[in-house]
């Protein structure tokens, strides 16, 4: 994650419960997040987003209290999309070498992003207007304890390896990374590239901790 990092999104005014409620709710973050591609946080209005989401201005209302607020829940769930996949491919490798965990985890997080530049790109800048101490800090942890619990499953994990200090710099290093790419060049990020770099500086990073 970065220094900062999004807060909690507050609680919707309407739980979307019910299936046409859910399609009004997600209608509107997505026309959000293609608004936000598009012109950028600070252009676009609520009229505009309920418009492109096919709703009315009372629809919008029922669910979120504010522009801040819709932009607050989108950043919380594209967050927690990479928080499952990496907890999806800490129980799909364990038991596996602590290399192949490493890989796994790296993986899952640059499958998340496939297909997507411009909306993280978007994201991650986004993120940065949106964030507090007290947030980052919570959302930092629930990566870094994923990160230990993947690299408490690996087969090969010696007795002494230092599982927190470890997660939370390889965290730090594959979210900068990330971050760094998707917002420096949103439309054609270098994926190979950044692949090897985060796998060469996690792994050279781990090599040091481990004996012999």
């Amino acid at each position: 994650m970065s220094s900062r990092s999004l807060p909690r999104p507050p609680s919707p005014r309407r739980k979307p419960r019910q299936s046409r409620a859910l399609h009004t709710s997600l209608a509107l973050q997505q026309a959000f997040v293609r608004l936000l591609v598009e012109q950028g946080y600070a252009r676009m209005t609520i009229r505009e987003i309920v418009a492109l989401a096919g709703t009315g201005l009372g629809s919008f209302y029922e669910y979120f209290a504010s522009k801040e607020d819709l932009a607050r829940v989108c950043l919380h769930l594209r967050t927690k999309t990479l928080l499952a996949a990496l907890r999806d491919a800490r129980m799909a490798a364990a038991g596996r070498p602590l290399r192949e965990m490493v890989d796994a985890v790296i993986d899952s997080q640059l499958a998340a992003h496939t297909g997507a530049a411009q909306e993280w790109s978007a994201h991650y800048l986004l993120e940065r207007h949106f964030s507090s101490a007290e947030a980052y800090r919570t959302m930092y942890d629930r990566f870094v304890g994923e990160w230990g619990s993947a690299f408490d499953a690996a087969s090969d994990l010696p007795a002494a390896f230092p599982v927190r200090e470890a997660a939370r710099v390889a965290q730090t290093i594959l979210y900068g990374l990330c971050a760094h790419t998707y917002i420096r060049t949103p439309e054609r990020p270098d994926v190979p590239a950044l692949e090897r770099q985060a796998r060469q500086a996690i792994h050279s990073y781990l090599s040091a901790l481990l004996p012999g």
